[in-house]
């Protein structure tokens, strides 16, 4: 069967690959969908230290039950599902504490290991999640939705506190949905107007421009700055906007990470007594929250995908974003089993 293949750093081409069968706890799933994710384009550009080549991309999945192997229960040929893409080891201390999107040996695939962005893959049934009544392409949103809505856990958001999000890409979307389902008043900040205007359709209170006098525009809505700041970009400039501009006693998460050291004034951090957290992954219970909530709002699909592709455009898609990051928030490629 055909894949997207990373040969090396920018090149991408389609290539041939073994079709997979399930062995004893496996599913095999067509696939109908799967996202570009911002893993894909680092790995494209040769900047993702966890990618060895050639390696095939792509962990954000909407596909239907094909075959199971022997031993599985409660999923059938035919089912619309997704995947949970991260495979923990059990045994470090992440694992043994409930917290498995943080193994320290953690392999996603598309990254550590081959991804979806063929016709068929086999995962454990135990990474399988059957879903109903949703469109199947929005199948394929869950995963990262799903790594908004853990940031937000992680930020412990409540009804009426203002949340104030760095960066619009679909990450930072999915932070937007998931403050607007704890209750917050969602403040959006990105460089690019398209990507204020979905963050606006999609509920956000406010919307900025970023960079230099974000400040003043920000104190301008909340004087004493957002009970919570989420970074999503992972830019030297907003880690440290982050810290800057929340409010004293607040809380500030981050998702996206810095390619470089950042230096802080670290007396901030104890003037203001901050709660500084990292987020990583996503946990199953973000995933059923997700599609509680993409079930509930069935039009924010249309509003975040940018453009649908086939395999065979994938690799032009992928320069296309290389090119102008600025211009996508998903891109979403079709396959065979859509």
């Amino acid at each position: 069967m055909q894949a997207l293949r990373i040969t090396k750093p920018g090149l991408a081409e389609i290539a041939e690959i073994d079709v997979p069968v399930p062995a004893q706890g496996e599913v095999a799933i067509d696939v109908a969908y799967v996202g570009y994710c911002g893993s894909d384009l680092t790995s494209y550009r040769g900047l993702n230290p966890l990618v060895s080549y050639p390696r095939v991309p792509g962990h954000e999945i909407a596909g239907t039950v094909a075959a199971v192997g022997s031993g599985v229960d409660g999923l059938s040929v035919g089912q619309s599902v997704t995947v949970i893409p991260y495979f923990n080891c059990g045994q470090c201390k992440a694992c043994r504490g409930g917290k498995p999107n943080a193994c320290a040996n953690n392999q996603t695939m598309g990254v550590q290991r081959e991804g979806a962005m063929t016709g068929r893959v086999v995962v454990p049934a135990g990474k399988v999640l059957p879903v109903y009544g949703m469109a199947l392409r929005d199948l394929a949103l869950i995963e990262p939705c799903a790594v908004g809505f853990h940031a937000v856990r992680r930020a412990a958001v409540t009804n009426g506190e203002t949340v104030l999000v760095l960066g619009c890409g679909m990450i930072g979307l999915g932070i937007i949905m998931g403050a607007l389902r704890a209750g917050a008043t969602v403040i959006a900040a990105d460089l690019s107007p398209g990507k204020l205007e979905t963050a606006k359709a999609l509920g956000a209170a406010h919307v900025l421009e970023g960079g230099p006098g974000l400040g003043d525009r920000l104190r301008a809505l909340v004087p004493e700055g957002p009970d919570v700041v989420i970074e999503a970009v992972g830019a030297e400039a907003t880690f440290l906007q982050a810290v800057d501009l929340v409010a004293s006693t607040g809380r500030v998460v981050y998702v996206g990470y810095a390619k470089a050291p950042i230096a802080y004034d670290t007396k901030v951090f104890l003037t203001k007594e901050l709660d500084i957290r990292g987020s990583r992954n996503a946990l199953p219970v973000d995933f059923q929250a997700v599609i509680e909530w993409l079930s509930a709002h069935p039009g924010a699909g249309d509003l975040v995908v940018s453009e649908t592709v086939s395999l065979e455009d994938a690799p032009r898609a992928l320069e296309a974003w290389h090119q102008a990051p600025g211009d996508f928030t998903k891109v979403m490629v079709k396959l065979g089993g859509a």
